[in-house]
C-alpha cells in the first residue's frame, strides 16, 4: 500500500472509522457495534478508480453538479474541467486530494486559483464518543473577493437500509432540478423509514429535526442523524447497480451556480474574504430490540 492509501484508523466505545487522508479525507469504513454501515471496497486503490460511489467524502467548495466550461460569476471566470461521466463537474474538487493532518483528528487541504479562481482552505475535524460518530467540515474564503461557497458529505450507507427524511418539500430531481421545491408525496414522502425506491435521486428540504434517521434492519443498528442549521438540504439517491443508499446532507440546493446568478432560492452563498462556512453533521448509533 502507498502512502496515498495510508489508512488512520479512530475508535471510541462502539464506534470505530478508518480515514484515507490521501484520498480526500474520506471515510474508507464506518463500524458500529461491529457493523459495517458504509459500502467500502475490499481494496481501499478502489476510491481512486471509482471515487464517487463508495465511503463518505467531503463535498467542497460546492455540492452536485456545476457545468463545465467558462462561465463568469461574480467578477470571475469559472472554467472547471469535466470529473463525471455526464460531462459536468461534481461534487467540487477536493474529494480524491490530500489531506494534510493538523490535529489528532483533523485534516486540512488548500486549493482553488486554478479553473476555480478563488483560493480556499478546507477543514474536517472527526469526534468519535461513545456511540456517536461527528464530521464536521469548514471552509474558508482565503481570496480577496467573496466567493461562491458550498458544503456537504456524501456516504454511501449500505443496504439493505430503511431511511426516514423529516421534510415537507423536495426537488424531486438531482439531474434537472426545479426552481421550486414541491411538497413531498408518492416515494418521495420519506418520513416514514423504508427503504428508498431505486433510481430516485432527489433533494429534500423544510427538514424537521432530526431531519434523517437511518436502519439496518438486519443488522439491528439504527442511526439518528442530527446536523448544524446550515445544513438546509438532504440529498438521496439509491442507484441501480449499486448496493448502497446515498445520504447527503448539504447546504444548498442542487444546480447552485445557476441559483446564485439567477437569483433562485437554494444557490451557494457568497463567502465574503476570509469568512467560513461551516457544517457538521452527527450520528448517534443505537442497537435496535430484537
Amino acid at each position: 500500500m502507498t502512502d496515498a492509501l495510508e489508512l488512520v484508523g479512530l475508535a471510541d466505545g462502539d464506534v470505530e472509522v478508518e480515514i484515507l487522508p490521501g484520498v480526500g479525507a474520506r471515510l474508507h469504513r464506518v463500524r458500529a457495534f461491529g457493523v459495517e454501515v458504509l459500502r467500502t471496497p475490499d481494496d481501499p486503490r478502489t476510491h481512486l478508480d471509482q471515487p464517487w460511489f463508495w465511503g463518505s467524502y467531503p463535498l467542497v467548495p460546492w455540492c452536485n453538479r456545476l457545468p463545465a466550461g467558462p462561465l463568469s460569476v461574480a467578477g470571475r471566470v469559472v472554467d472547471l474541467p469535466p470529473n463525471f461521466s455526464d460531462g459536468t463537474a461534481i461534487h467540487g474538487q477536493v474529494a480524491v486530494a490530500s489531506w494534510s493532518q493538523d490535529g489528532a483528528s483533523s485534516w486540512t487541504v488548500r486549493a482553488g486559483g486554478d479553473g476555480w479562481p478563488w483560493r480556499y482552505e478546507a477543514r474536517q475535524t472527526i469526534e468519535l464518543a461513545a456511540d456517536r460518530l461527528t464530521l464536521m467540515l469548514a471552509l474558508t474564503n482565503r481570496d480577496e473577493t467573496p466567493m461562491p461557497a458550498g458544503l456537504g458529505i456524501h456516504p454511501w450507507f449500505r443496504d439493505p437500509l430503511h431511511i426516514a427524511i423529516r421534510a415537507a418539500a423536495v426537488h424531486p430531481s438531482n439531474l434537472d432540478p426545479s426552481r421550486d421545491p414541491e411538497p413531498v408525496r408518492g416515494d418521495l414522502d420519506r418520513r416514514e423509514a423504508g427503504p428508498l425506491a431505486v433510481g430516485v435521486d432527489a433533494a429534500w428540504t423544510d427538514l424537521a429535526a432530526p431531519p434523517v434517521v437511518l436502519v439496518w434492519p438486519r443488522d439491528g443498528v439504527h442511526a439518528t442523524v442530527e446536523t448544524s442549521p446550515t445544513a438546509r438540504y438532504v440529498v438521496a439517491a439509491r442507484l441501480a447497480g449499486v448496493d448502497a443508499t446515498a445520504v447527503e446532507p448539504e447546504t444548498h440546493a442542487p444546480a447552485g451556480l445557476r441559483r446564485l446568478l439567477n437569483g433562485e432560492p437554494g444557490g451557494l452563498e457568497l463567502l465574503p474574504p476570509g469568512e467560513t462556512l461551516s457544517l457538521a453533521v452527527s450520528l448517534r448509533f443505537e442497537r435496535l430490540e430484537t
